[in-house]
């Protein structure tokens, strides 16, 4: 059975965590990139109940947005050598994954209004 977007971003919120607890001195990056990455299973969270499919739709949008934020912070972390190269991969890949699903999802949603 394949992964909600909701399970997805859960995991990748617990690895990034995981990840970041080892990263020393780069207190600002990594406070940016785990509230990135956890906005994204929140708001998708909400748009499950959300109050419309424009409300729906905005809140999925906004996980998008924050989909984009967590792959600039992993950008950043892997430039300032706080990574490394396979962990930043795994990770900007489940974050691409994610990424497409919200895109496909919102498209959907938009393409029933």
């Amino acid at each position: 059975m394949e992964k909600t977007i909701k399970e997805l971003a859960v995991e990748l919120t617990v690895e990034i965590t995981t990840v970041c607890d080892n990263i020393k001195g780069r207190a600002i990056f990594v406070n940016q990139l785990i509230r990135s990455c956890s906005s994204i299973g929140a708001n998708s969270y909400e748009a499950k109940y959300a109050q419309s499919r424009a409300d729906f739709i905005n809140k999925m949008e906004i996980a998008l947005k924050e989909c984009y934020e967590t792959e600039y912070w992993l950008e950043i972390l892997i430039k300032v050598q706080a990574i490394d190269e396979p962990t930043y991969k795994r990770l900007s890949n489940n974050c691409g994954m994610i990424r497409r699903k919200i895109i496909a999802s919102v498209t959907t949603a938009k393409s029933k209004m």
